[in-house]
């Protein structure tokens, strides 16, 4: 019974705080009653923390969608998440592709060239895959996981704390009203009780009223001291909390360097499998390239952005598509000489001749002939062949 004495009169008293302060609020709102403002320093704590919970925010969902652009393989994953369970592993997009191509370049023959061709850039586009998928991990442990730990524990405790400091506010407001109002009442009061009203029974209910208002005018004053203090504690408790938000942004700096970091290994492994596959294709003939719409392939660059770093540019300048030495002074002298074929090539028409790898042909040079061509000369048959196809022998 005592306890269900209990639970009511607290109930009855959070109701009745509860309508305080939605009566406090809305005066507010109305213009009608005062509020007691923060300091310009917690207010600008306030802004910097929901400043920063925004743009973590757009952050966190945009990385997402650059490491996952499917929609529904994200929902997947976040619902697996949720469930503290371990989504299943699918493959990715340079891995499909890559697996296509290889079955492809399998059924059309690994001894053709457009066969070999499509296996050596499925093997590739695999590669990427993968490095693909480790920039996916790597991010989210190093990167998008802080983000969301910070949304998901540290703001929230802002929050709730910044909740607790509106309430306190609320309540040292609404404080601040009924000393006002009681302090009016009272000085009206005495006001009339200076009229000098004649009866004694008036005069003694008067005096009645008197000692009650009084008394509510100090039980008042004892209640906006309490409601001070507990408005000034929280205060402190929420400054210090949000004081912590420049160790946020530290915390965060390194974590998106380590971001940075992923995503320069990823495209300097990318640009390293496209050299080295580059280097197995060779160059393509211009001839060839303009019958499919193209245009002449891109150079290879000579200087990589730095993100990549000098060092990657010293470790593949030497995988760059270039002429050797010794073909380029072949193309300088009038003889022939035997050269060994590197890869199979199929010829785009008449004027070329198709090679096999391995087999040894005579090469010429011809006077006026594009400087990635030689002649090449296999008993009766005659052709142009591109010389990075092949090495020439002593």
């Amino acid at each position: 019974m005592n306890i269900m004495d209990f639970n009511v009169k607290k109930l009855a008293a959070d109701a009745g705080t509860f309508l305080s302060r939605a009566v406090q609020f809305t005066e507010e709102k109305l213009g009608q009653a005062e509020k007691t403002e923060l300091d310009a320093h917690l207010e600008n704590l306030l802004s910097k923390a929901e400043c920063t919970k925004i743009w973590t925010e757009k952050i966190m969902k945009q990385t997402e969608v650059l490491l996952q652009p499917n929609p529904n393989a994200r929902i997947e994953e976040f619902v697996y998440e949720k469930l503290d369970r371990k989504a299943p592993s699918r493959i990715n997009n340079p891995e499909l592709l890559g697996q296509y191509m290889i079955d492809a370049g399998t059924e059309f023959g690994p001894g053709t060239a457009y066969g070999n061709a499509l296996i050596k850039c499925g093997e590739t586009q695999k590669r990427i895959g993968t490095a693909d998928r480790e920039l996916i991990q790597t991010s989210a442990l190093n990167f998008l996981t802080p983000l969301r730990n910070f949304i998901e524990g540290d703001y929230k405790t802002i929050a709730k704390e910044r909740k607790l400091l509106q309430n306190k506010r609320l309540d040292l407001d609404a404080a601040k009203t009924r000393l006002k109002k009681a302090k009016a009442a009272e000085t009206r009061n005495s006001q009339l009780n200076s009229a000098r009203l004649e009866g004694d029974n008036i005069m003694v209910n008067f005096s009645y009223v008197l000692n009650f208002l009084h008394v509510k005018w100090l039980k008042s004053e004892q209640e906006l001291r309490i409601t001070q203090s507990e408005f000034d504690r929280q205060a402190e408790i929420t400054r210090l909390l949000l004081e912590g938000i420049s160790s946020t942004h530290a915390h965060h700096l390194r974590c998106l360097n380590d971001f940075v970091e992923a995503q320069m290994t990823y495209y300097a492994q990318c640009y390293q499998y496209m050299l080295d596959l580059q280097k197995q294709l060779g160059s393509f003939p211009s001839n060839y390239l303009s019958n499919n719409n193209q245009t002449s392939l891109t150079p290879v660059p000579s200087v990589l952005p730095n993100a990549i770093g000098s060092s990657a540019v010293a470790s593949t300048s030497g995988l760059a598509i270039t002429s050797p030495s010794n073909l380029s002074d072949l193309k300088e002298c009038s003889g022939s000489r035997k050269a060994r074929v590197l890869y199979d090539y199929d010829a785009a028409n008449s004027t070329e001749l198709s090679l096999l790898a391995d087999e040894v042909i005579t090469v010429f040079s011809v006077v006026g002939m594009d400087s990635d061509w030689l002649m090449g000369e296999r008993g009766n048959q005659k052709g142009k062949v591109p010389i990075t196809y092949l090495e020439l022998l002593n």
